[in-house]
């Protein structure tokens, strides 16, 4: 099984320090609706950077970006709603249950233990899930439209019942649909059912972005699987390597761009990762099919209870319930900056 290739580099247990162990995922992230990236309110501009366009062409271009915050946060809600229905998040040190972005977190949940947490008493554990931007295959110019956003009446007007016009109109940038994004994330000692609970995250997880109840539709599909010592070249590299893949076919890099020969030119360059240093282990095509045949089974209706509550009794032996914090008595203990998801 591809699991059990993968076996020296999975934690057998939870540890709480790192032994040098990695699983890197490939993932292409496609998008299948209007998708709002942006750091701030409505009306900010879609996030973006200028990058070298390749590795061989030195040709400055501005890419659209998914930054590390926009891919995490969506997936770990989304293993969230599960751990909440079966009952696995528990009391913080306020008495409230785990939540996100409350300086509250319960600190022995499954999502405390993977992704980390930061409390404001002094608790912290590293996100053990290492993301980073994914970028744009093309250009930001080309893959950028402008909506206008207004408010009807209920009677169906821009104006209401007295005759006065309705003054909510607002122009918004966008992604378009069928917009590439490649990304690596890197995954460090984690254990079987950590890496079943995250490629499931990533897999379930279809919105992302700002106004997710009506756009940020998008499908992630793994490309590659990888086992080693050492991080993967980044996502930026990535990127690159497959636009002076198609630029070196000829091929017409603009959008949209068919999704099948992405995923080949990205498998293309992938293929020889595993000559990188400190990369020792690379999962065929088929492996990865059954790697997520794996994660699927272990997330269907009749073993996912099972599975969620198998990994969440795997952090027993390290659980234990967050400390109150006493007011001046971490006053001069230096804080972990490396903490938080």
């Amino acid at each position: 099984m591809s699991i059990e290739k993968l076996s020296k580099f999975l934690a057998p247990t939870y540890e709480n320090f790192p032994k040098g162990r990695t699983i890197s995922l490939v993932v292409l992230r496609t998008t299948l609706s209007e998708t709002i990236f942006r750091t701030e309110g409505t009306g900010e501009p879609i996030c973006r950077e200028f990058v070298q366009a390749g590795e061989n062409d030195t040709n400055v271009i501005q890419r659209l970006v998914m930054t590390k915050r926009k891919q995490v946060a969506p997936e770990r809600r989304k293993g969230r709603e599960f751990l909440r229905a079966e009952s696995l998040l528990y009391p913080s040190k306020d008495g409230t249950f785990c939540a996100l972005n409350t300086n509250a977190p319960c600190e022995m949940c499954v999502d405390c233990f993977l992704y980390g947490f930061a409390a404001g008493g002094g608790g912290a554990q590293k996100s053990r899930v290492w993301t980073e931007d994914a970028f744009s295959l093309l250009p930001a110019s080309n893959l950028i439209g402008d909506r206008t956003i207004n408010a009807i009446f209920e009677t169906g007007t821009m104006r209401d019942e007295k005759g006065n016009a309705s003054t909510a109109l607002n122009t918004s940038e966008y992604i378009k649909p069928s917009v590439h994004f490649l990304d690596v994330v890197t995954l460090k000692d984690v254990t079987a059912d950590e890496l079943r609970y995250i490629v499931g995250n990533v897999l379930l997880t279809s919105r992302y972005g700002a106004v997710s109840s009506r756009v940020g539709r998008m499908e992630n599909q793994i490309l590659g699987v990888f086992g080693g010592i050492a991080e993967l070249p980044s996502s930026l590299e990535l990127v690159q390597s497959v636009h002076d893949t198609f630029t070196a076919s000829g091929k017409a890099l603009e959008h949209p761009f068919e999704q099948q020969a992405i995923a080949d030119a990205t498998k293309q360059v992938i293929s020889n990762w595993t000559n990188k240093r400190g990369v020792s282990v690379k999962l065929s095509d088929a492996e990865v099919t059954e790697l997520i045949a794996d994660v699927d089974r272990n997330w269907s209706e009749d073993e996912r209870e099972t599975f969620l509550k198998r990994l969440d009794a795997s952090y027993e032996p390290f659980r234990h319930a967050p400390a109150e914090s006493k007011k001046g008595k971490n006053k001069n203990k230096p804080k972990d900056t490396e903490a938080g998801g």
